[in-house]
């Protein structure tokens, strides 16, 4: 746990903090402790205090018009939860719905996490040439999950949060 959400006024997902920044905004007031590490204690000289996990700011922060997510093969599988579009066993690479070699376009829109076997199958074919389908429309995660994309183990405290803001450990999109 060397790491804490910090957390909006609004409790809008802002960014992730090492542990040390958490505590700095606590003890100079900018921040309240949300969400506490069970059993872990932080000692100085003079004072003891809970390890902060969730962080909220005291004042509102204005937060500039976030871009989308940046496509790339971290963010497509941490979009669909590091599983396969295709069959129930976890990705590690992705396919483009509609192969580029017929026109896809590499977009959020045209791109699933698959496992390697799948992925190998399908090949240049068409979903409809096999007779598969998705079981979701892929879309363009919220910018919110650029926050964690990269962070190898969410912490399962920052979850509720996080659901709040629309990221979640499942695919976005519609069901199909």
């Amino acid at each position: 746990m060397a790491h804490a959400l910090v957390l909006n006024a609004s409790l809008e997902p802002l960014c992730v903090v090492p542990l040390r920044r958490a505590v700095v905004l606590v003890l100079n007031q900018k921040a309240v402790v949300v969400e506490r590490a069970p059993d872990r204690l932080l000692h100085s000289e003079r004072t003891t205090m809970d390890v902060p996990v969730v962080v909220r700011l005291r004042s509102y922060v204005r937060v500039p018009y976030r871009r989308g997510v940046p496509l790339t093969r971290r963010a497509v599988l941490e979009r669909d939860a590091h599983r396969c579009a295709y069959c129930p066993k976890r990705a590690d690479t992705v396919d483009h719905v509609i192969p580029r070699s017929r026109g896809g376009q590499h977009a959020w829109t045209n791109v699933v996490a698959a496992c390697c076997r799948c992925n190998h199958r399908k090949g240049d074919a068409l979903l409809a040439d096999l007779g598969w389908e998705l079981p979701f429309t892929p879309g363009e995660p919220p910018a919110s999950i650029a926050l964690v994309v990269g962070w190898g183990r969410r912490e399962p405290l920052w979850e509720p949060y996080l659901a709040l803001a629309g990221v979640e450990g499942a695919p976005t999109g519609t069901a199909a």
